[in-house]
């Protein structure tokens, strides 16, 4: 049997025993006992889920190429081979999906729907600040499906900077952080590769990113991608059988060129066709 709770006993008084009152509830049996654990089981989504890799972005001489893959998969399965992942949002900004294409897209028509808005009603551009956060606050709003593991995008926004004459190139992450890249960004399964390729390009090639002139910026692009496709299954490349080429939009102080598919197969026969 416990001695009476006392706290002038000779264990609290010396100094040997508990030194807070809940230790002295434990020392004399007196705390309650915790809550058995029981253990959480979790259930495997019963939808899978459809993602959408890899894009890549970076400065050449003239502004930004951004660029995409066009595959589309759901676990092991290729849905779609020609999804576009690269989307226009006004007259100078892009935003690359890499995720959920359901949310990213509706993602794209809430930002386009409000830049245009702001424009209507203030008669002047949204600022590039309130831009590049705007996105971010889209990524912060779809946190809590991020963090039930559904709906997670990982994008790329990039566009000219009017005021001051340069291009940019932002990347987040799925809580809606933003950082400006340097030189280039990639995100996606790809990304690894496709990063690796950019560096070495602009790090010990005979000129770096911002010096190549925009055919040989797009060869980059369509290299990258179909060395992600090498080792990544989720990244489609250039699809040679089909014919089906990477999406890829240049942005420069005039606007947002989108090059045809007869353009990329031109350049990738005479270039880098084996």
């Amino acid at each position: 049997m416990n001695p009476p709770f006392s706290m002038n006993t000779p264990a609290a008084l010396s100094g040997n025993g508990p030194a807070d009152f809940p230790g002295i509830l434990r020392h004399h049996g007196l705390a309650p006992e915790p809550p058995a654990h029981t253990p959480v089981t979790r259930h495997p989504s019963p939808v899978t889920q459809t993602h959408a890799t890899t894009i890549l972005a970076f400065k050449f001489a003239d502004g930004v190429l951004v660029a995409g893959d066009r595959r589309a998969t759901a676990g092991n399965v290729i849905m779609y081979d020609r999804a576009d992942k690269v989307l226009e949002i006004d007259r100078h900004s892009l935003m690359a999906i890499a995720g959920v294409p359901a949310t990213a897209w509706e993602m794209a028509r809430v930002l386009e729907h409000s830049f245009h808005f702001f424009r209507r009603t203030q008669l002047a551009e949204m600022s590039l600040e309130g831009k590049v956060r705007a996105l971010s606050k889209l990524l912060r709003d779809n946190l809590g499906f991020v963090l039930q593991g559904v709906g997670v995008v990982v994008p790329i926004f990039a566009t000219f900077d009017a005021a001051a004459q340069i291009p940019r190139v932002y990347f987040y992450d799925p809580m809606g952080a933003q950082f400006e890249a340097a030189d280039f960004a990639a995100t996606g399964s790809g990304s690894p590769a496709v990063r690796a390729v950019l560096h070495h390009e602009n790090t010990y090639a005979r000129k770096p990113l911002r010096k190549l002139k925009a055919s040989e910026a797009v060869l980059l692009a369509l290299r990258a991608l179909d060395t992600a496709a090498e080792s990544d299954s989720a990244t489609g490349g250039v699809d040679r059988r089909a014919r089906v080429f990477p999406i890829v939009k240049l942005i420069t102080s005039k606007g947002i060129e989108t090059l045809p598919d007869a353009k990329l197969a031109k350049l990738y026969k005479a270039n880098l066709s084996a």
